[in-house]
C-alpha cells in the first residue's frame, strides 16, 4: 500500500498530463466540446426540475438549485467511477508496454472529473444569485467535502478497475448499480422526506452524506454537519488504504490478464 501512494505522488507529471489528455478528448469532435462540461448537469437540472417541481409537485424553495447543487457532486462520482472502473482495461496496451503503476489510470478519472466539477461551480453560484439565494461563508467548507470524496471516490475507482480487468461483467453491473445509487441518495429530495424509520440509513450512505454537505453549503448556506463528515472522511481513508494495497498485490498479474 505504502509502495502504490508513493508511486501516485511519484508519477505526479505524468498524472497531469494524462489528465489533461483526458479533458481534451473527452468531447473532441463535439460541435460545443468543453460546453457540455455545463450542459450535462443543466440539462439534468432542468428535466428533473421539470418533473419533481411541476408534475410530481416537490415542495421546495429555488428547487432547481437545491437539485444542481446535489447534481454536481454526483455526476462527479458517477462519471468518475464509470470511466475509471474501466481504464485500465481501456489502456492495456499501456500497462504492456512500459513499468507502469496501474492506480495512476483511475486517479486521472477521478481527477479529470473533479476539474470539471469545479468548472461547473461557479454557474451553480450564478443561478444562485440570480434566484436571489444567499451566498455565505458555508462555502468555506467546500474545499473538506471536495477532498473527502475524492479520497472515497479515488478508493473506490481503484478497487473496480483492479476487479474489472478480472471480472469484465462489472462494467455492466456498475451502471445499474449507480442508478440505484442515485435514487436513494437524497439529490433530488431533501432528507425530511424520508420517512422516518430509513432515516437511519441514510448514515450507512456515504453519498447521501457527502451530497447533503455540498447542498448545505451551496443551497443551505449553512456549515454542514461535521461529525457524519468526520466519518465518511475516515470510511474514505480505509477504502483508499484497502485500495491501494489491492492495486499492490494485482498489479503484477494484470499484463497478462488485459
Amino acid at each position: 500500500m505504502t509502495r502504490a501512494f508513493k508511486e501516485l505522488l511519484a508519477y505526479r507529471e505524468i498524472l497531469l498530463i494524462l489528465i489533461w489528455r483526458d479533458l481534451k478528448t473527452r468531447y473532441r469532435g463535439s460541435v460545443l466540446g468543453f460546453l457540455w462540461t455545463f450542459l450535462n448537469p443543466l440539462l439534468l437540472m432542468i428535466i428533473y426540475s421539470l418533473v419533481f417541481s411541476v408534475y410530481m409537485r416537490v415542495e421546495i424553495h429555488a428547487y432547481p438549485i437545491f437539485v444542481f447543487a446535489g447534481l454536481l457532486p454526483w455526476i462527479w462520482f458517477s462519471s468518475a467511477m464509470l470511466s475509471g472502473a474501466s481504464s485500465v482495461v481501456d489502456s492495456g496496451t499501456l500497462i504492456k508496454r512500459v513499468p507502469f503503476p496501474p492506480q495512476i489510470l483511475p486517479a486521472v478519472s477521478v481527477t479529470a472529473a473533479l476539474v470539471n466539477f469545479v468548472l461547473a461551480v461557479p454557474l451553480l453560484l450564478v443561478f444562485m444569485v440570480a434566484w436571489g439565494l444567499p451566498i455565505g461563508w458555508s462555502l468555506l467548507m467546500l474545499p473538506l467535502s471536495i477532498a473527502i470524496q475524492y479520497v472515497f471516490t479515488l478508493g473506490l475507482t481503484i478497487v473496480l478497475s483492479m476487479l474489472t480487468v478480472r471480472y469484465r461483467d462489472l462494467q455492466q453491473l456498475l451502471a445499474n448499480v449507480l442508478t440505484l445509487w442515485f435514487f436513494v441518495t437524497p439529490v433530488l429530495y431533501p432528507t425530511t422526506m424520508v420517512p422516518a424509520r430509513f432515516q437511519a440509513l441514510l448514515m450507512l450512505n456515504p453519498m447521501a452524506i457527502l451530497v447533503g454537505s455540498f447542498q448545505d453549503a451551496l443551497y443551505g448556506a449553512q456549515v454542514p454537519s461535521l461529525w457524519p463528515l468526520m466519518l465518511v472522511a475516515v470510511l474514505a481513508v480505509a477504502v483508499l488504504g484497502v485500495a491501494l494495497a489491492v492495486s499492490d498485490r494485482m498489479r503484477w498479474g494484470l499484463a497478462e490478464e488485459i
